[in-house]
């Protein structure tokens, strides 16, 4: 069993121009429900601001939350960042409106895990306690 010296944290962000975050919430209650610590940005953050919270809050998944339809130009763009700060080896996730079409270069762009809208809340946990936990 691995033993952990502090929560999981987890920084969970709203991209670019989605104005929709009621899924972003309930995941957040969700996490924290599991024990986890959660920083919510809040809606309409860009890349730069996703990867600067998520250094100066240390945490240990990056969780995007897209409605919108903007996720892979916004992954495009936060990789490069996410590797120059040294966050290449967090674990980065993205749940939402997400066509299956796209699930293979979020893969590739670095998102073990993908959650299209419906998935079950605790499988998110269950996953992210996998890899993190």
């Amino acid at each position: 069993m691995n033993v952990r010296s502090r929560p999981l944290r987890v920084v969970v962000a709203k991209p670019g121009l989605d104005g929709h975050d009621q899924g972003a919430k309930v995941v957040v209650r969700a996490l924290m429900d599991a024990g986890m610590e959660v920083i919510y940005t809040g809606l309409r953050q860009s890349p730069e601001a996703v990867a600067r919270i998520a250094l100066e809050e240390d945490v240990d998944v990056i969780a995007l939350s897209s409605m919108a339809g903007s996720h892979l130009p916004f992954c495009r763009r936060l990789k490069p960042l996410l590797e120059v700060n040294g966050l290449g080896d967090k674990l980065w996730v993205i749940g939402g409106n997400l066509p299956a079409q796209d699930h293979a270069a979020l893969r590739a762009l670095g998102f073990e895990g993908i959650f299209p809208t419906g998935t079950r809340l605790d499988d998110i946990v269950a996953f992210i306690r996998e890899k993190r936990g």
